[in-house]
């Protein structure tokens, strides 16, 4: 059965619109028309996006906006915005632009005024993290806290928000992240600090996250050995929802940040998964944060849909997955302090939109989502931007400059954005071959240095990397998602396909804990694979225990050590 996406007249243009135009060069479409650059551009909180260098003409953005509004964009943004349950699959409000509206706004939901409860909540963020930064908080033996450790996985790992915002951080409180479950992210966190000194900031919503509660117990264990059980209270504080199990870890309920079920994980840097940015950069930063995301959402919720920049984004990513085909997309920000904004992305994105059945639970027969993926420029020049000149697959890019840089020196900045133009330039428009032979190039090496082109890039300028400004960027791609989920008629809001794995994962535990063979009911391949693992190490064992303790048939039959 033909889906409800395909059956709109505009798609169906869209695809005679796509035979027409396929093979159509970027050189031609620029030179076809000398007013391409500032046509196909927009600006909105200090973001000016050029998207003339992709492959459409005005009869391609036309459909698209025609696209947009057949799928209730507009009204599902409305909706959103309102409050409306529009997470099908949970049955929840989806309101992270709540999270960053201002104090002297209300939004009534379910009965209840969730922009009071975001400000009672910021408030409480903000007493805290003045009392940190001060020295005014004590740890157990009465020191001030130099060492901040923020422990959670996913959008609890607030890494990337951290090393955007560096410049603005107290370079005399140490920041470190632990998220991964491998031992070594932790053991490597704390290495050269010191208990009396560290706060552990737990961020989970439930308090049952596996990888963090594991990670969790450690610090405790760290923190305790060196000073005793009452020591928990004043070196760990909590992000969650679950104050019991918060209790029962040992952290006062006092110092525990909540937030709510209509925020999703990817979407929480704005609440109190954000305290550890707020202790690195101070509370009026982080307002400044808040203020950059509010703005570009009320760009996204109020300018129209031919100059609104995240539809934009959003329906230009569309037409080149479900038309062209291409299935990733490169973010390359030539702005070092974003180095993690790929990772920060690639969550964003591909958790939101990797989907296969519609809002009614229908399989759908388009593609959906793309993989996101990139490093900072100029380094990912010097590894896989080969591919993306020459390869046989071709990779939209969307390349992040800045006018200015916070650490000018010397020529670098110029340089710098130097790349930034050239290789929007040169994807577009390669060289030809009779540009390669005009150089005097050996006739044997031509085809080697021909670049065909044609390969489709967004240039999203900003003055310079401030708090205000990287909001507005986030938020850029959040909206930019919910265009595109919207007009694949998909649930952007939830992540059911995380949890099959994680439950594995709890099943499996048990088996490699056990002291004798476990009986496996796996297939064939999982039993071998757990059969023969080494065990995991347990917390009664010493080193010398393991290390003493003779192997099972299971790992002799391997030759496996431990």
């Amino acid at each position: 059965m033909t889906s409800r996406l395909r059956q709109r007249p505009a798609w169906r243009k869209l695809e005679e619109h796509f035979e027409a135009i396929k093979d159509v060069h970027l050189r031609e479409l620029f030179a076809d028309d000398p007013h391409r650059a500032t046509k196909f551009s927009a600006e909105a909180e200090g973001i000016y996006l050029d998207f003339s260098k992709n492959r459409v003409t005005d009869e391609t953005m036309a459909l698209l906006m025609q696209l947009a509004r057949e799928s209730g964009l507009e009204e599902r943004r409305d909706a959103m915005f309102n409050g409306a349950h529009i997470n099908v699959s949970e049955d929840r409000a989806v309101l992270h632009v709540a999270l960053r509206m201002p104090a002297d706004t209300s939004l009534m939901v379910d009965g209840v005024d969730v922009v009071a409860q975001v400000h009672g909540v910021l408030a409480r963020m903000r007493d805290f993290c003045v009392n940190v930064r001060s020295g005014q908080w004590k740890g157990a033996t009465g020191k001030p806290i130099k060492n901040v450790v923020n422990v959670g996985i996913g959008g609890s790992d607030l890494g990337p928000a951290y090393e955007a915002l560096r410049h603005y951080s107290q370079r005399d409180l140490t920041l470190r992240f632990v998220s991964n479950v491998d031992s070594t992210d932790f053991a490597e966190a704390v290495r050269d600090l010191v208990p009396d000194e560290t706060l552990f900031i737990i961020s989970s919503k439930t308090f049952t996250t596996l990888e963090t509660l594991t990670n969790a117990r450690s610090a405790r264990d760290w923190v305790t050995t060196t000073l005793g059980e009452h020591a928990v209270a004043r070196h760990f504080v909590a992000v969650s929802t679950n104050d019991q199990l918060v209790a029962e870890f040992g952290i006062d309920t006092s110092n525990m940040f909540g937030f709510w079920d209509w925020v999703g994980g990817r979407y929480s840097m704005d609440s109190a998964i954000g305290l550890s940015t707020m202790l690195a950069v101070g509370p009026e930063h982080f307002d400044e944060l808040l203020a950059g995301f509010h703005a570009m959402d009320e760009h996204f919720r109020t300018a129209p849909l031919e100059k609104n920049v995240p539809a934009l984004m959003g329906l230009l990513g569309l037409w080149n997955r479900d038309f062209f085909g291409f299935a990733s997309v490169g973010v390359m920000p030539y702005e070092q302090y974003l180095k993690r904004l790929p990772a920060y992305l690639q969550q964003l994105t591909m958790e939101s939109n990797g989907k296969h059945v519609t809002l009614e639970g229908e399989v759908v027969d388009y593609d959906t989502g793309a993989l996101y993926w990139g490093e900072p420029g100029t380094n990912g020049q010097h590894s896989f931007y080969q591919l993306i000149h020459q390869g046989t697959a071709i990779v939209p890019v969307d390349l992040i400059g800045f006018a200015r840089s916070l650490n000018p020196i010397g020529p670098h900045h110029d340089i710098l954005s130097s790349n930034v133009f050239a290789q929007a330039e040169a994807l577009a428009f390669g060289k030809t071959e009779a540009q390669v032979r005009a150089e005097g190039t050996p006739e044997h090496v031509v085809a080697h240095r021909v670049m065909e082109g044609n390969r489709p890039t967004n240039v999203l300028l900003c003055e310079v990397l401030t708090p205000r400004l990287l909001g507005s960027l986030i938020a850029l791609y959040e909206h930019l998602v919910f265009t595109q989920g919207t007009i694949w008629d998909i649930d952007s809001f939830d992540q059911w396909g995380v949890e099959l794995g994680k439950v594995l994962a709890v099943r499996i535990i048990p088996e490699l804990e056990a002291n004798e063979e476990p009986v496996l009911d796996h297939d064939s391949s999982t039993n071998e694979l757990t059969g023969n693992a080494p065990p995991c190490s347990r917390a009664s064992r010493t080193d010398h225990d393991r290390r003493e303790q003779p192997q099972s048939s299971r790992h002799k039959a391997r030759g496996l050590r431990r």
